[in-house]
């Protein structure tokens, strides 16, 4: 792999929506983004793919393989990014990919099976969106009424796809089946501190968390600041603010999901001489075990009923979007661990505690997704950062997955194994 090109792609795609502080904003379906998928899309057909966009906004670059109807080798991520986030974030996943296709062109390399690098459309949920719609789409369970949905600023999400060369009337038709797919492949950074910590360059994700959202709506009785008592005020901001560490203390003292985050808070009427009396909270779950997401709602309700009665304030849970926990398939794990022994790399299984399209994907297939160290844990924020020397192992080890699922004729089986990198200080 040319390491120095992969690093020369990253940088010039993090210019594109660049903020004073170093970070990049590139929304799904912004100008930015549109010059970014237009940029990726050149970089693409440099690399002798044949690059198309699917009705769901999805951009592809496809290689055809020697077998006839071999079902493809997929190598997916998105360049979408949050406001003001960081430059690696499956930017570097998508980018690799199409490293991984120059690589074989310029070597003059043919696989057995097509070759299908995706960037996924707005994977991080630009202005209220879904979030992963690409990929929902693309494994045909995208929501019927998606296309019609509209954003937090009132725009029609079928009218944000036209804008990336989509086609809300055609969603349907952009869904692959099982038997398409070989596998799918997913380099991202981790995210997190864990291989850092322990001075290993690549991780094997054995589980993606599964996540799900709350909305918590608390409703007092607005009032005079100044003129009504203590002992009379139904409060609904100090009720909320219960109902914030309660959330918190599901998952660090009770210990019922893995993780428990209030993201948002929004008061009304937000006057600083009124009394609030509404306040709306977003709360994420996310755990590797569905039961554990349930539980977790299930006992926010428990306290928002005790928070309620004590602060005379009347307190809604609301579960809503949800996407399930997933296990990476042991077979391509096993893989990629081989592919990391080839270059003497020492490689630790590890979950994912952040979302990834390879989530969705694995509805249709088999997944493999592999890590590489982010520097201090720092994720969608201008501090993100991976070592170069990190990229191009990770990057090698794609490409040496990819040979090395292509060299399979069959379809591995799914019988769990004891893969060789859990003996590198697994967390399983």
């Amino acid at each position: 792999m040319d390491a120095s090109r992969l690093s020369s792609h990253l940088d010039r795609l993090r210019s594109i929506g660049a903020t004073a502080d170093g970070g990049v904003s590139r929304l799904a379906f912004s100008p930015e983004d549109v010059e970014g998928r237009s940029y990726v899309s050149g970089l693409m057909t440099e690399a002798g793919l044949a690059v198309e966009v699917d009705a769901a906004g999805n951009l592809l670059g496809r290689r055809p393989g020697r077998r006839r109807g071999a079902p493809a080798l997929l190598i997916g991520s998105h360049i979408d990014t949050v406001v003001n986030g960081g430059a690696y974030d499956g930017a570097y996943g998508v980018l690799a990919g199409v490293e991984v296709a120059a690589t074989l062109a310029a070597q003059g390399i043919e696989l057995d099976h097509p070759l299908v690098v995706v960037a996924f459309s707005d994977e991080e949920g630009a202005y209220g969106t879904m979030g992963m719609l690409g990929s929902h789409a693309f494994a045909g369970v995208l929501p019927e009424d998606a296309a019609a949905a509209f954003d937090e600023r009132g725009r029609r999400v079928g009218d944000l796809l036209r804008a990336v060369g989509g086609d809300p009337a055609g969603l349907a038709g952009c869904a692959w089946r099982p038997e398409d797919v070989a596998a799918y492949f997913e380099l991202h950074i981790e995210q997190g501190d864990v291989l850092e910590r322990l001075g290993v360059p690549v991780g094997v994700v054995e589980t993606i968390t599964g996540r799900v959202n709350v909305a918590v709506t608390v409703d007092g009785v607005a009032g005079h600041a100044g003129t009504t008592p203590m002992e009379h005020r139904a409060d609904a901001l100090v009720a909320a603010g219960r109902m914030v560490l309660a959330a918190r203390a599901i998952a660090a003292e009770e210990r019922v999901v893995l993780r428990a985050t209030t993201g948002t808070c929004e008061v009304s009427p937000g006057m600083w001489n009124v009394i609030p009396g509404r306040v709306r909270l977003g709360v994420e779950f996310r755990d590797a075990d569905a039961a554990n997401l349930d539980a977790a709602v299930t006992r926010l309700r428990e306290l928002a009923r005790t928070v309620g009665r004590e602060s005379g304030t009347a307190i809604e849970v609301r579960a809503g979007a949800r996407t399930s926990p997933v296990a990476c398939d042991p077979d391509l794990r096993l893989l990629i661990a081989e592919s990391a022994a080839e270059y003497g790399l020492p490689c630790h299984g590890l979950p994912s505690g952040a979302g990834h399209d390879a989530q969705v994907i694995a509805r249709i297939a088999p997944i493999g997704m592999i890590f590489v160290p982010s520097r201090g844990g720092v994720s969608h924020a201008p501090a993100e950062y991976t070592a170069p020397e990190h990229l191009a192992a990770g990057a090698d080890v794609l490409l040496a997955a990819v040979l090395r699922r292509d060299a399979q004729q069959e379809a591995p089986n799914n019988q769990e194994k004891n893969p060789i990198y859990l003996t590198i200080g697994s967390q399983s």
